[in-house]
């Protein structure tokens, strides 16, 4: 199969946007809570109808402070209530809302306020004010910081008092939804980020046709979701927009170390969250158990929750699996629920492969991820994983209102209602990537008898040996990533005689690992060279290696002394590898594994 299409399911009225979502709600179910917003240890719920006062309280601020239809607004600020409120009130006042990752640095921000036209910006800490004037120092255009823990929106708030309800509702009737609703800049993994222009059908088309596909998820009565990824990324605010169109009690995290905490406290029935976070799941719960004695029920425990969901899929489970299953449910499988809140049934993953094992692990202790698939230029998910139809190893079927094809070179291509309206300033890379309506994805996949969607690489990736083999390194990676003790792996080998690798250590995991391995107290340096350490990641690479033919195996690999982070420019802000820079980086390394 070449090409998958589904057929919208809902056209929705052409004159809504987003902006008109929060007074719809607050009309229809004005006592419904739909936000809880974290105040120290304790959770305060927002209603519907205060949602909507927020949102009219602060776009009337915006008008009051000279925003006009289609003027940008930067913002920078962690996962937060305040960020979701910003949004829908620059939505409301006709603005376009800039997101810009809170790690970014002063000259990243430089670029994207200046590349946007950004005019008003609202930072979220003090640190975060300092960088921003920094930034803005020589650009005229920006007329405001204002920054959100300095009280400033309450003081935007308030000098909209004179702007009447009526203003408000003509900026809200004056928004359509083929309007841009927001500028996001691609992550950057080479060269300049471009800024992805989506409109609000883009958002809101793409939503509700989600939530007609997925009601078992969306329109359960205590349907609840809470958000730790980051805003600024596309798919954290694909979901923020989901939650609100289908009503569904939203939570905002930005505490990543004590996620757990939060979601015993907020008790959410499904969840998002790229690959690693499953990883750290597992492996953490694994580790524990190790420390504890009990490495060997968790052992067994894992390998029936597997066999147990595999067995799902041939539609016949084994009476003595069945048995076992149960067993495991009370003794394991329970426990780990619970630290997840006890009422996740389903998780949605994207950004990277989550790879099989995972995925039936989960759903093998009652917690079924739903893969998918997409970009900032398809608005997050262009295929996914349903509830009542997923295929484990492939990342869906395509939403409805989206096509799929697979090109004769074996590059994804997407049209429908997700697609980016344009690059913003940038017609030459528009014309580029979306050729007969076609957006043409960079990466490599097939779909299945049944439509189902896999990727395989990416396609400016792809490693081509001294002896012409072609190699995928994504498979490679994400196995080796998998395993507790490696945090990142960059697969080597173009124009080399074969493949190699650089791999890095999780500091976080290294310390319990150690201990439950006899090996005491180790440094990452201690550990690079330590002759145990050296044969698990060896072991690692010959797990990863099975994967693969002979010509595309990792041959030698050699343990670097820091990690691939955003800080030190090895990696992008959605936790994408840059490679060319790596590559350079480490230039030497990769020489020393060939013998040069």
């Amino acid at each position: 199969m070449n090409d998958n299409s589904m057929p919208r399911i809902v056209d929705g009225d052409p004159k809504d946007s987003l902006a008109d979502l929060p007074g719809r709600n607050a009309a229809r179910h004005p006592q419904r809570v739909a936000f809880s917003v974290k105040e120290a240890d304790s959770w305060r719920d927002v209603t519907a109808s205060q949602f909507n006062e927020d949102v009219r309280g602060l776009a009337k601020g915006l008008i009051a402070q000279g925003l006009e239809a289609g003027d940008r607004i930067g913002l920078v600020a962690r996962t937060r209530y305040e960020w979701t409120v910003i949004d829908f009130a620059a939505w409301a006042a006709g603005g376009v809302v800039v997101p810009i990752y809170e790690t970014s640095s002063a000259e990243q921000i430089e670029w994207i306020v200046k590349d946007s036209g950004t005019s008003l910006l609202i930072v979220e800490t003090a640190k975060h004010q300092q960088i921003a004037t920094e930034a803005t120092r020589e650009q005229s255009g920006v007329r405001h910081v204002w920054t959100i823990d300095n009280g400033d929106l309450d003081t935007v708030v308030a000098s909209g008092s004179e702007v009447s309800d009526e203003d408000l509702d003509a900026r809200i009737a004056g928004t359509g939804r083929e309007t841009v609703a927001t500028i996001i800049y691609t992550s950057g993994t080479t060269g300049r980020p471009k800024g992805c222009q989506l409109t609000h059908d883009n958002f809101l088309g793409l939503a509700e046709n989600t939530q007609a596909k997925m009601k078992d998820l969306l329109e359960r009565e205590d349907a609840s979701t809470l958000l730790f990824l980051p805003l600024a990324h596309v798919f954290a605010r694909f979901i923020e927009v989901l939650a609100v169109t289908a009503e569904v009690r939203m939570g905002h995290s930005a505490d990543i170390a004590n996620i757990l905490d939060d979601f015993q406290a907020f008790k959410p029935t499904f969840i998002l969250a790229v690959p690693r976070v499953f990883e750290k799941i597992y492996n953490k719960a694994n580790e524990q158990a190790t420390a504890g004695g009990k490495g060997k029920i968790f052992a067994r425990a894992a390998e029936t929750a597997i066999a147990w969901s595999e067995a799902q899929d041939t539609g016949s489970v084994p009476l003595k699996l069945k048995l076992q299953h149960a067993l495991f449910d009370k003794l394991v499988y329970s426990t780990l629920r619970s630290k997840m809140g006890n009422k996740v049934e389903y998780a949605v993953s994207g950004g990277a492969a989550l790879g099989t094992r995972l995925g039936h692990f989960f759903r093998g202790i009652g917690v079924t991820i739903l893969e998918g698939y997409g970009l900032t230029e398809t608005t997050a998910p262009a295929t996914v994983n349903l509830p009542d139809n997923t295929k484990i190893g492939t990342v869906g079927l395509p939403l409805p209102g989206v096509s799929v094809r697979i090109a004769d070179d074996g590059e994804v291509l997407i049209k429908g209602v997700n697609v980016l309206k344009g690059y913003h300033g940038n017609e030459q890379a528009m014309a580029e990537a979306v050729q007969d309506g076609w957006f043409h994805t960079g990466d490599l996949g097939d779909l299945d008898e049944d439509g189902f969607l896999k990727i395989t690489g990416r396609k400016k990736e792809i490693l081509v040996t001294a002896g012409g083999k072609n190699v995928a390194p994504a498979v490679l990676e994400d196995r080796l990533r998998a395993h507790p003790l490696i945090s990142q792996c960059l697969v080597v080998g173009d124009g080399k005689p074969f493949i190699a690798a650089l791999i890095t250590l999780d500091e976080e995991m290294l310390p319990g690992w150690a201990s439950n391995n006899g090996l005491g107290s180790l440094t990452l340096e201690q550990a690079r060279t330590n002759e145990t350490v050296l044969a698990e990641v060896q072991s690692a690479v010959d797990d990863a290696n099975k994967a693969v033919s002979k010509a595309e195996s990792i041959r030698k690999f050699t343990i670097l002394k820091e990690d691939f982070t955003e800080e030190n420019g090895t990696m992008t802000p959605s936790l994408k590898l840059k490679r060319k820079v790596i590559m350079t980086d480490y230039e030497d390394e990769v020489e020393a594994l060939y013998g040069n």
